[in-house]
Order: structure tokens, then C-alpha cells, then sequence
């Protein structure tokens, strides 16, 4: 079981790795320079507080800063972390052969929903692209949809350019587009005990073609209500606590099962030790969280708009064909009026009739 958070006191990570300021070294590096103290006075109290929290060692950094992020799963410094996460979610055993640049077509807006994302090149030839997303958007399966056939595309002109007339499609490889989610969508939720959904396209007679994309969500939240008073056994699971929880008993609990994780911490806690790069970095994701709140907001009031404007014209629907039901109801009643007067003419008609006779 996971360690009881009464037994482990805050700010006890120091005890762990000495290199943690204390609260007051942080303030005081804070409070030397101008510039980081103007920063410092930019945020509001409750971020103060939880940048303080972090650095003091209360509580764990958020490893999917995108600046933590990128720090530690460097493919150029350090590929055999980002291979270990991969070969466990693939479930084969995979090596990084080159860090791609991120020339994705994508609008900039929509980059900016991102915290991180990576794209690798693995020796195999195939790509893997790695997005964490603070807030997963509407519509997920329709984007990654795109961005995967984007890297696709991307990946066919470069084999192509290589190889000239000796190109063949065989020399295509699988595009791999993992997503984490710090927060996921709605759709995921419906889907409370699972953590890891997998997709790939396949034929409703079993025929078996390689078409080349594959999907990994990971949706982080969901992993973390699964692992409540629940202990870590599994590497992957070890992998998904580094990314999600900042709790110093979950961390205590991270590196003493696996204590390959403890100079992940390390670094991170040195990193720290830069004060203006750090305080940079949490400025930028602070920014980054309000802008992308700002059009999840969007996202999710542009699905409403949509959906009301369903309704409405659904009801437009419905009251046209009222309508016609109300028009071919009054015609029936003109046609029966029609009748009801011929059938009175001709009972008048024989009343004179009879009149006439009896008269």
C-alpha cells in the first residue's frame, strides 16, 4: 500500500535530496533580484504559494511542465528514459534513432492547447509523436486523427525524397501517436477503471493489413483515482505515478520500490537550483494554462452552440412537419364540410320534393 501522507511531514523531500532550498533560501534568491521578484509579484497568492511548495520540497514538481518534461525525457541527453516508457506501452522492446524538428501544419492556436510535443524517430524507421495536453479538447479521436495522418504525410515525402525512383511503399513505417492527458475529456470518463486505451484500424473478416497508424491515450486522472491506497506494481504504473503525482509520499513510495527513479527527482531538484530558469518556466506555464482554459472554454461553448443549433433545427423539423400534418388535416376538413353541404342541399331538395308531392 501507499505510504500514509500523515507519516511523511511537508517539506520532508529535503530529506531525500539535500540540494532542496528551504522556504526562506527560495525567498531570498527571490528577493535579491529585481527581475525575479517582479516576476514573483506577477502571480497571484495561490501560485506563489505552489511555486514555493515545489521548490521547497512539500510537494513533488509537476513533471509534465513542459520544461520539466523535456528536461528529463530528453531524447538527445537521456533517450533510455523515453525508450523504457515506450517499449512498456508498445510492448516490444523499442530504440530512439533521432529527435525530429516539430514542423506540424497544425494552426498555432491549436499547438498551444499542448504542453509538450516530442517527435521521434525510432531505429526501426517508424514515428512516434508524444503530446501531453493539460486539458484534453472536444472532438480527440477527430484531431489526433489528423495530426497522425499529418506525420504520415510527412514521413511518405521524406522516404520518398530519400530514396527517388528506388521508393516503395513497403519503406513507409508505422506512425505512433501517443497523448497524455493531465485532464481528459469527457468521453474517457465513461470509461472510469481504464487508463490505457489502444487503437488500430482493423476489417470486420479478419483480413490483415498494415495500415500504419496506432493510438495510445493515457488519460492521467483516471490513472490517479485507479491508484488511490494502491501500491505500484508494475514499471508502467511506476512510469504513470512519475508523471502524476507530486504528493512527497507517492514519491518517497516511487523511488524506494523502483530507485531508478531517484535521480529523475535529482535532476529535477538541480534544475531547481536555477532560480531564474525555473521561475521562467513556471511563468511560461502559468501563461500557457490561461490561454489554454481560455479556449478549451471556446471549444467547449462552440460544441454547445453547435448542438443547440441541432436542436434547433430539429425543431424546425418537427414544427414543418406539423405544419404539413395541420394543412393535410385541414384540407380533410374542408373535403368533410364539402360533403356535409352537399348532403344538406340534397336533404333540402327532397324535403321540397316531398312538400311539393304532399302538396
Amino acid at each position: 500500500m501507499a505510504q500514509n501522507s500523515q507519516n511523511i511531514a511537508p517539506g520532508s523531500l529535503s530529506k531525500y535530496f539535500p540540494e532542496i532550498y528551504s522556504r526562506k533560501q527560495v525567498l531570498q534568491i527571490i528577493h535579491s533580484q529585481k527581475n525575479l521578484n517582479a516576476l514573483f509579484q506577477s502571480w497571484n497568492p495561490q501560485d506563489q504559494e505552489t511555486f514555493l511548495d515545489c521548490c521547497s520540497g512539500s510537494r513533488g514538481m509537476k513533471v509534465l511542465y513542459d520544461g520539466i518534461f523535456k528536461e528529463i525525457f530528453n531524447p538527445e541527453a537521456a533517450p533510455e528514459r523515453l525508450e523504457d516508457l515506450l517499449s512498456l506501452l508498445f510492448q516490444k522492446k523499442v530504440k530512439i534513432d533521432s529527435v525530429l524538428p516539430n514542423d506540424s501544419v497544425r494552426l498555432g492556436a491549436e499547438s498551444s492547447l499542448l504542453y509538450t510535443d516530442i517527435i521521434v524517430q525510432l531505429e526501426d524507421g517508424s514515428l512516434s509523436n508524444i503530446e501531453i495536453q493539460k486539458i484534453g479538447y472536444a472532438f480527440p479521436g477527430q484531431r489526433c486523427a489528423c495530426y497522425s495522418a499529418d506525420h504520415l504525410l510527412r514521413q511518405y515525402k521524406r522516404v520518398r525524397g530519400a530514396q527517388g525512383k528506388q521508393f516503395h511503399y513497403r519503406n513507409i513505417k508505422s506512425v505512433y501517436t501517443i497523448i497524455f492527458f493531465e485532464q481528459s475529456p469527457k468521453e474517457f470518463h465513461d470509461y472510469p477503471d481504464h487508463w490505457l486505451h489502444i487503437f488500430r484500424q482493423q476489417s470486420n473478416t479478419g483480413l490483415t493489413l498494415n495500415l500504419l497508424q496506432e493510438y495510445y491515450f493515457i488519460p492521467l486522472d483516471i490513472f490517479r483515482k485507479n491508484m488511490d491506497n494502491k501500491s505500484i506494481t508494475s514499471d508502467l504504473e511506476a512510469w504513470l505515478s512519475f508523471l502524476s503525482f507530486d504528493e512527497p509520499e507517492r514519491i518517497v513510495e516511487l523511488f524506494t520500490r523502483y530507485p531508478r527513479f531517484r535521480a529523475l527527482y535529482q535532476d529535477i531538484y538541480e534544475l531547481c537550483q536555477n532560480m531564474e530558469k525555473v521561475m521562467n518556466m513556471y511563468s511560461k506555464e502559468l501563461l500557457e494554462l490561461d490561454h489554454n482554459t481560455v479556449l478549451y472554454m471556446i471549444d467547449e461553448m462552440q460544441e454547445q452552440i453547435d448542438q443547440k443549433q441541432l436542436e434547433i433545427t430539429e425543431m424546425d423539423a418537427q414544427i414543418s412537419q406539423q405544419k404539413v400534418q395541420i394543412h393535410q388535416q385541414v384540407s380533410q376538413i374542408n373535403q368533410q364540410v364539402t360533403r356535409i353541404n352537399q348532403q344538406e342541399a340534397q336533404i333540402n331538395q327532397q324535403e321540397a320534393q316531398i312538400n311539393q308531392q304532399e302538396a
